[in-house]
């Protein structure tokens, strides 16, 4: 081991210790404390502006060296009116009910044990996200509300608006009484040192990655503990023989052209054979002029000329850009197979007059949520009431969709006696 790596290793070792001791600190912390830094935090980003704005800009001068496109240099760029989002977006988790402490549930037992099942903090999150400054306000601000210490480690493009938002969430949490080590940025840029927090179990209790698929399966692979992840988000519409052909015009274009570059984008069309002749050439027709390009299999060709043809590997993948597969399936067991074959168990929509049709698209698709008569860009915590998220799960253990403040906890038994003793 070279010095380098000894340092890189102790850097990230006293790190994770911080953070556990902040935890254990975090788990006992009143309310009214969490709040108080949440609030006391989004007044002093609307006040430091100017040195946000400042950090910023050292963040885009060097978006070129680093290759980002127009579209990644406009997401890491902070206005006033993003700074603003970003301290109502505090205010927002600041609002939230309380989490810890909160009884889940309570049974009393014949012998008069009354067993309560009470939701606490997870512990310390360590947190892998993409160069976007508002979510290091994001995460950090629902991590806390859950009572969980975070480790934030961004990328390195915008180190400098992650450096100076966590400065100033710092001087609120001295402010405050908040645990000092409540909330820690990653400073060094080296790769390596994901790798290091990942060996951590005995002071991380939770790995969440939010970005590419390369960075999720890494640390998917490496991480010693548990890892909220999805790895991509290959979206399906689905219209029914029953669509309305409005709203199956609105909901596919929207799902897929709202924003393209998110995991709740579709990707997948899908249609049924007894709609298709109308619906195929008036919802293709849409898509194409809003600059998508469609990839069909051989029956959407018959009927939309302009598609082009679809590989096995197009009905897999997510394009996060103007690009969707398209199929006509014979039946809606069909579609059910086929997304639960070719998706990504993220978020799948269909549209459809038959209530009974919706009710087996429900029950039988495999994904994280489930959209009838509504886009798939509604997957969201924002738009599901959960406030500001840390990502979307696929998984199907703790946290599925959303990751909002109660999916960070988890819980334990509380057990109230009167001196019972077990014969």
């Amino acid at each position: 081991m070279t010095n380098t790596d000894h340092d890189l290793t102790t850097y990230c070792r006293r790190t994770a210790e911080q953070a556990k001791h902040a935890s254990a600190a975090l788990a006992v912390l009143p309310a009214a404390t969490k709040i108080a830094w949440l609030r006391r935090s989004a007044a002093a980003l609307r006040a430091g502006g100017d040195r946000l704005s400042e950090a910023n800009r050292r963040d885009l001068a060097a978006a070129a060296d680093y290759g980002l496109t127009d579209a990644q240099t406009d997401r890491l760029r902070l206005t006033p009116e993003r700074i603003e989002a970003i301290a109502t977006g505090l205010e927002e988790v600041a609002a939230l009910p309380e989490p810890i402490g909160a009884v889940i549930g309570s049974t009393v037992r014949p012998n008069g044990l009354r067993i309560d099942k009470v939701r606490v903090p997870l512990g310390v999150v360590f947190f892998i996200y993409e160069s976007r400054p508002n979510v290091t306000a994001d995460a950090a601000g629902i991590c806390v509300k859950a009572g969980n210490a975070v480790i934030l480690r961004g990328g390195k493009e915008a180190i400098h608006s992650s450096q100076a938002i966590v400065d100033t969430l710092a001087e609120a949490a001295a402010a405050t009484g908040l645990p000092e080590h409540a909330v820690q940025l990653v400073t060094t840029t080296d790769r390596a040192a994901v790798g290091e927090f990942l060996k951590m179990n005995d002071c991380i209790d939770v790995a969440i990655p939010r970005g590419g698929e390369g960075l999720i399966r890494r640390v998917a692979a490496e991480a010693t503990m548990p890892v909220i992840k999805h790895f991509d988000g290959n979206c399906h519409v689905y219209l029914d023989a029953s669509a309305d052909p409005d709203l199956a015009e609105a909901i596919a274009v929207n799902s897929k052209t709202q924003r393209y570059g998110v995991c709740n984008a579709a990707e997948s069309l899908l249609v049924h054979a007894d709609a298709a002749e109308e619906l195929v050439p008036r919802v293709g027709k849409a898509l194409l002029a809003a600059g998508v390009e469609v990839r069909g299999d051989a029956r959407i060709a018959e009927l939309l000329p302009a598609a082009k043809p679809a590989t096995d590997d197009d009905h897999r993948a997510e394009f996060l850009g103007p690009v969707i597969s398209a199929a006509v399936v014979d039946s809606l067991d069909q579609a059910i197979r086929h997304i639960n074959a070719y998706g990504s168990h993220h978020t799948d929509a269909i549209v459809t007059r038959d209530l009974s049709a919706a009710e087996r698209f429900a029950a039988g698709v495999d994904s994280a949520a489930v959209v009838v008569n509504a886009s798939t860009r509604f997957n969201d915590g924002g738009e599901f009431g959960l406030g500001a998220e840390i990502g979307i799960s696929t998984d199907k253990f703790h946290a599925r969709g959303p990751c909002g403040v109660e999916e960070l906890t988890s819980y334990k038994y509380v057990v109230h006696g009167t001196g019972q003793v077990r014969g």
